[in-house]
């Protein structure tokens, strides 16, 4: 009522439009009115804060699996804390604290890693036994757990009056909120939003955000140009008790049991309790009106496991008294995050949605960074993890996501140690080697929909106990990795790698190569068959995307980046290429099978298939030819691997692939030749201090802070994306630098392995975190790979960093809370340790022969 009085007119135009007065929309509304934006329009089907947003549970928890998920948490937490004083509107805010329960030793781990990641941060937990939970919770049964994580910051709110309270917020700053008003579709001109047509007329407009959660789905297929929101709803059930007998105080801590799969928060002197069920009942939307969603049966019968476990936990309920079971609808994406961001062929339509039940925790930092989004071009943090780019078309299948959704579900409370891998929604893009490699052993995982091999089972090893093998320790899959990498540098191994994004961008003028030396940091003027290495770079100097090029012809390249970038890259290139006729940009992922022949064999293998000399004389490194290959003729042969490792890439037109591969494997086999997988790879390329984009590189990493500045060209014609930041960043000194770090007193048989996240420490001090990390097999050790930064000058300033910062520190890598001793360096270690393990191998051998 304070808000919206009535049925107000409609405005004709408007600068932005959200679509959504859920929590969501309600906060992007207030995010964007905050920094400045005026003309704001936020329309909703029904009335505000009347839909999901009463039925959410209101728990405002930290404990996410990922850093910028619990960034935005963090933020959250503190936005409603302060919204009663900064609105009037009470948020029902109170800091009640959360426990996450273990029953188990696995998932113990798994929170002691998620403390560290989050103390790096700022935020307060700690890790506490049994009996200290017993104290903090006195209803919870602690007979079967190990401990638990405690997040004393952690609150529970009133979901609608937070909502109402964002409203009034945004109101105040001139937000026009509009009830009853339904969203038809999304007029489109040239590529950008140019109107929003409702129920009740149409509005003018230059940016359209959707946060129609259930529904952005059909919202964006009801657009003139279709948009892809891949989410799914499925019901999701909490139940309602009457107050105790004992009324529970509203400062009991909030109860996380993910092995129970539940979750218990005090609710007007009782319990609310849900959780994240094995067997979700999906929502078919189509055809169905907002309010019959909302208004969803109950289902005792499929209630009843998480009943159970309730009890189990709190015994002491068994007297309590039921008021309600709730069910309503909650919307999940394909990979559990939240979709962010401007979609990629729409620009102006903006998505946020798919918020994974946690919609509540999740919205004061996700309508932040989106505000910022659409603000200055760029969120203040790495939100790639939640881009929608992430994602294309291939995953808005609605059959792919109701089946992926009832995985997904599950899923948020399922313990999940490194490298597990989704199970539906898989053989959706494969190479035309598919088969013929499955019936070789390999193991699959899949990445942005394609299926790629991790390495290949030996006849004669246990299938079954290998693949379900899970575990924070060293893994099952150890010593056929270990072989794998010793045949890519003793002998050749053939790695399958199809899924790479790959591009042809042409003209019939030098608008192919003025557009690349625009977007690209390195100089792309070179001679025919070159390849080079180069980052495409954002105004702040951050890597948009990390690609090889090759020069094909002096008006045609071939572009070569990672398999998540597909739709980010084309995106990217697109949004900077002039609307000319004679330039022309093609995906051509689908038409080539690549092959990655790595090891000091390859230049055999390739030699006797071409009757051509593959020495470095005749063929030198970082050069393309295209050539025949057995039968085969077209083959872009690339002398490079992503290893540093010696080999050649082959590009195969489809038709050819099983031809060059049966050739090569047939010529191969007096070399030795075998199948390797990305596992190897990653060990490979870690080990020769390798940075990969989407893990070690992202929007926010400058070539200066990981040491590519050499493919950085700073003096050529023209003037790159990226230039002037690189330059003044280079005239103030950089800040954080890209360092390797091999783990010492690590025992690799019995202690925990690292994989990602971990905090670095120099001095004792923390100092960054790791971004990647292998096992070296070559320097019988761990490599992690990581950035790490000087604390802050006196007046908080980040403070230059110095190679003697670097080389005369000492530094641990802190594993689920115990820290091993780390060497730091700038280069790799291989020939370092090599001739260390060469010399110890003498001494052994002398000692030997002496005795």
């Amino acid at each position: 009522g304070s808000v919206c009085r009535g049925l107000l007119p409609l405005p004709g135009q408007a600068r932005v439009v959200i679509c959504g007065g859920g929590i969501v929309g309600t906060s992007v509304a207030y995010h964007l009115a905050k920094l400045g934006w005026t003309d704001i329009v936020l329309l909703e089907q029904g009335r505000l804060g009347a839909g999901t947003t009463r039925l959410c549970a209101g728990i405002v928890s930290v404990a996410k699996p990922i850093s910028i998920e619990c960034k935005m948490a963090n933020y959250s937490n503190t936005l409603y804390e302060q919204l009663e004083g900064e609105t009037g509107v009470k948020t029902g805010y109170v800091k009640t604290g959360s426990l996450c329960l273990a029953q188990n030793q696995d998932r113990f781990i798994s929170l002691k890693r998620l403390a560290s990641r989050l103390k790096v941060m700022g935020i307060s937990c700690n890790i506490v036994k049994p009996k200290d939970i017993a104290k903090l919770h006195p209803l919870v049964n602690i007979h079967d757990l190990v401990g638990a994580l405690h997040l004393p910051g952690d609150a529970v709110v009133s979901p609608p009056d937070v909502n109402h309270a964002l409203a009034v917020g945004a109101a105040g700053q001139g937000v026009q909120i509009l009830e009853r008003t339904t969203v038809q579709q999304v007029l489109v001109e040239k590529g950008h939003v140019m109107a929003v047509e409702t129920d009740r007329g149409s509005i003018e407009c230059e940016y359209f955000v959707n946060c129609a959660g259930q529904w952005a789905y059909e919202l964006g297929q009801a657009s003139e140009m279709k948009v892809s929101v891949p989410l799914h709803g499925c019901e999701h059930f909490y139940l309602l008790t009457k107050p105790l007998q004992e009324a529970v105080p509203p400062s009991t801590p909030v109860v996380i049991d993910m092995d129970g799969r539940i979750y218990a928060r005090q609710w007007h002197g009782g319990f609310l309790s849900g959780g994240f069920e094995k067997n979700p009942k999906p929502i078919f939307t189509e055809g169905r009106n907002q309010l019959e969603i909302q208004n969803m049966q109950e289902d005792w019968d499929h209630f009843e496991p998480m009943l159970t476990s309730l009890l189990r936990r709190m015994p002491s309920l068994e007297s309590a008294e039921i008021h309600q079971l709730v069910n309503c609808p909650e919307s999940f994406t394909p990979d559990m995050r939240c979709l962010m961001g401007e979609t990629p062929g729409v620009s102006g339509y903006y998505v946020l949605a798919g918020m994974n039940s946690s919609g509540l925790a999740f919205a004061g930092g996700a309508g932040k960074y989106l505000a910022e989004w659409m603000t200055y071009g760029y969120p203040t943090a790495n939100v790639w993890p939640l881009d929608v780019k992430r994602f294309g078309n291939l995953q808005s299948s609605r059959t792919f996501l109701r089946h992926r959704v009832m995985e997904v579900m599950p899923l948020l409370y399922e313990l999940k140690v490194p490298r597990w891998d989704f199970q539906t929604g898989r053989q959706l893009r494969t190479s035309p080697l598919y088969d013929r490699l499955d019936t070789q052993g390999a193991r699959w995982m899949e990445k942005h929909g394609f299926e790629r091999p991790k390495y290949f089972v030996p006849p004669g090893k246990d299938l079954l106990s290998l693949d379900q093998s899970k575990t924070f320790y060293k893994p099952d899959w150890f010593d056929i990795v270990g072989a794998e990498v010793k045949c890519c540098k003793e002998a050749v191994c053939v790695i399958d790698m199809s899924s790479f994004t790959k591009f042809e961008l042409t003209s019939t003028g030098d608008q192919a190569l003025e557009l690349l030396q625009h977007l690209c940091a390195n100089d792309l003027d070179v001679p025919v068959g070159h390849i080079i290495h180069t980052g495409m770079l954002n105004e702040r100097g951050g890597y948009e995307n990390d690609c090889s090029v090759v020069r094909l012809s002096k008006n045609s390249f071939f572009i070569v980046s990672p398999t998540d970038q597909q739709v980010h890259c084309w995106s990217w290139i697109k949004k900077h290429m002039p609307s000319d006729p004679h330039l022309h940009l093609e995906d051509v992922s689908w038409k080539y099978t690549a092959l990655n022949l790595i090891g000091p064999r390859a230049m055999d293998v390739l030699a006797e298939l071409s009757y051509v000399s593959m020495t470095p004389d005749h063929f030198p490194s970082m050069f393309c030819k295209e050539m025949s290959v057995g039968y085969a003729n077209g083959i872009r042969v690339m002398s490079m691997t992503h290893t540093g490792e010696p080999g050649f890439m082959l590009y195969i037109p489809i038709e050819y692939a099983l031809h060059v591969y049966n050739e090569v494997m047939s010529v191969g086999q007096k070399y030795g030749i075998r199948n390797a997988g990305y596992y190897a790879l990653r060990s490979l390329r870690i080990e020769k201090f390798f940075a990969f984009w989407g893990q070690d590189l992202d929007a926010f990493t400058t070539p200066l802070e990981c040491g590519r500045e050499f493919r950085v060209k700073f003096d050529k014609d023209t003037d790159f994306l990226g230039r002037e930041a690189l330059l003044q960043q280079r005239q103030d000194g950089v800040t954080r630098r890209f360092v390797m770090l091999v783990l010492e007193d690590h025992d690799t048989e019995l202690d925990l392995w690292p994989w990602w996240g971990e905090p670095i420490y120099r001095n004792g001090q923390l100092a960054g975190t790791t971004t990647s990390s292998a096992y070296s097999y070559t320097l019988e050790r761990h490599v992690c790979l990581g950035f790490v930064s000087p604390p802050p000058g006196p007046e908080g300033l980040p403070t230059p960093i110095t190679p003697d910062f670097i080389n005369r520190g000492d530094y641990e890598v802190d594993i689920a809370g115990q820290r091993y001793p780390a060497k730091a360096k700038l280069y790799p270690f291989s020939s370092l340790f090599t001739q260390q393990k060469r010399r110890k191998d003498d001494l052994e051998l002398s000692n030997l022969q002496g005795k």
